[in-house]
């Protein structure tokens, strides 16, 4: 074979995976994957054109991982997008199990994960187009803690890029399957999160270039990997051992000094190298701890918090609840009666209770507690107090620091009452939108974080656990009682539509090709001309 029939080979290798799954050669679905025509003089010129480019890995309008692009919740394309939908007008919908991760969408695709039932996940891949299903991965779990009701173990958000799929789940570790084929191509194991207030985990994986980023800050094993998105090579591995449980995930930074990796975490956000994960800068700016995600745009890192506290949160659980005594104070057998049958191990009591424990006498009570939930060299917010409300701040701070940048690259920082502790922050035409329980909407100006507007409802009442997306002018807030608020992307953020979508809705939805792809707990549905 001539280098020129191996290259065209290779080019026409993708496509081959997908034909086979097509009824008839004249009845060819036209979507992005699945074009096909005679191949005529035209044809065969845009081949031969195609020998001398290198396709992107990802296209501008794909939404390749969690809230898409960067995790920006920003969509690229230009194409229009629906304003009024329903289930019932769906373009295409599919049954899945139960799951709250989101969809993804590249190069024609869509992967999303599910329960199979109790003790099997699945992965699937869906055309676009079309719904039609293209391949389906499923793995046995073995066994499984009690994790919280909003919650599903099927929690996490795939990466992907036009060759491979990249899946976590908890007791699997990291995969990669092939995005055309789901065959295998990888697997990294990695140790068990364990999260002793039964959240259960939600982080995922993030691309960036050639290298695949994943921060899981759980009680026990803290650390930010590295991976060769190639062969599942461990790059870096940094220890966080410093950090209490949090789900924020790793953003990209572009500076002047080059690309950083941005995480949030216990009282830090800390920039890394990308390649060699040395730490290059922190700002000792956070809370406790932090479920939201910061956005990166233009070099300055948009944070929206909230957090009441580890040790007041369990003084709420485990002394006031009906297995407590009410006296406020912790103890050993407070805190396993009200995790239940979920072994507490004795690593966990030896980083916490044992360390906050000073006297001695198997109470954990005052300053004792915040000894005992956070790591003596990285204390977080206000100590201990038990009629505290919980702290809010919106802040932005600008990457491109070296060492301790707490004074030097902080822009603002404002004190608010209209964050919410899961919901992330939308930065779109130099406005910060926050989405809170009981669909309450507030607006901040970047350059300075002055609000906007004041805080006002969105009709939609109710909790909310997916993150606002925007495109096409229009941003999609989607709520956990199954409606999809649209609003337009100005400062008056004009309701245009309330959409019903039959079902529990927490997965941040996936916009690509003039389409939205909405995951309910059961469903995956795509609406859109």
């Amino acid at each position: 074979m001539t280098f020129y029939e191996l290259r065209l080979s290779s080019l026409l290798l993708p496509f081959q995976g997908i034909t086979r799954h097509l009824p008839s050669f004249q009845g060819m679905r036209q979507s992005r994957i699945g074009k096909r025509r005679p191949a005529t003089a035209c044809g065969w010129a845009l081949v031969l054109l195609l020998l001398g480019s290198t396709p992107s890995p990802v296209g501008a309008d794909d939404w390749p991982q969690f809230r898409g692009p960067n995790c920006s919740g920003l969509s690229a394309g230009t194409a229009p997008l629906p304003v009024q939908f329903s289930a019932q007008t769906a373009r295409w919908k599919v049954d899945l199990g139960d799951g709250i991760g989101c969809p993804i969408v590249v190069s024609g695709r869509v992967f999303v994960s599910a329960m199979v039932d109790d003790h099997t996940i699945g992965l699937f891949a869906f055309d676009a187009e079309d719904g039609h299903p293209l391949w389906k991965r499923t793995w046995p779990t073995g066994p499984l803690p009690e994790i919280h009701k909003t919650n599903s173990h099927c929690s996490t958000t795939p990466a992907a890029d036009d060759e491979r799929v990249y899946f976590y789940f908890s007791t699997l570790g990291m995969r990669a399957v092939d995005a055309k084929t789901g065959g295998d191509v990888w697997h990294q194991e990695m140790p068990t999160p364990f999260f002793v207030f039964k959240w259960g985990p939600g982080m995922s994986p993030v691309l960036h270039e050639d290298t695949l980023y994943f921060c899981q800050d759980d009680d026990l094993h803290p650390a930010m990997y590295a991976f060769r998105k190639t062969n599942g090579e461990l790059l870096w591995k940094d220890d966080r051992s410093a950090m209490a449980v949090n789900y924020s995930h790793p953003v990209v930074c572009k500076t002047d000094r080059g690309p950083e990796i941005v995480v949030a975490g216990t009282r830090q956000l800390i920039g890394y190298d990308p390649t060699t994960g040395e730490r290059l800068w922190h700002a000792d700016t956070l809370l406790r701890n932090i479920k939201t995600t910061p956005v990166s745009l233009d070099g300055v890192i948009y944070i929206s918090l909230q957090s009441s506290g580890i040790a007041n949160q369990w003084l709420a659980t485990a002394d006031r609840s009906e297995t407590g005594n009410n006296d406020g104070k912790l103890t050993k057998a407070e805190m396993q009666a009200f995790v239940g049958e979920q072994q507490i191990p004795a690593a966990f009591y030896r980083k916490t209770f044992d360390r906050g424990d000073v006297n001695g006498d198997g109470f954990l009570e005052g300053e004792e507690l915040d000894k005992a939930f956070l790591d003596p060299t990285n204390f977080a917010g206000a100590r201990y107090d038990a009629e505290a409300p919980a702290d809010e701040f919106v802040m932005a701070i600008r990457g491109g620091g070296r060492g301790d940048v707490t004074k030097t690259h902080v822009l603002w920082k404002h004190p608010t009452r209209h964050t919410d502790h899961i919901v992330s922050p939308l930065i779109s035409d130099n406005r910060m939108l926050l989405i809170k329980a009981g669909g309450i909407a507030s607006m901040f100006e970047t350059r300075g974080g002055t609000a906007v507007r004041t805080a006002s409802r969105i009709r939609n009442p109710g909790d909310y656990f997916a993150s606002p997306i925007r495109g096409d002018g229009k941003i999609y807030v989607a709520g956990e009682n199954g409606v999809v608020v649209v609003l337009a992307d100005s400062p008056s953020l004009e309701v245009l539509a309330r959409n019903q979508m039959d079902d529990s809705l927490v997965a941040t939805p996936a916009i690509a090709d003039g389409h939205l792809f909405v995951r309910t707990r059961s469903q995956l549905i795509c609406v859109g001309d």
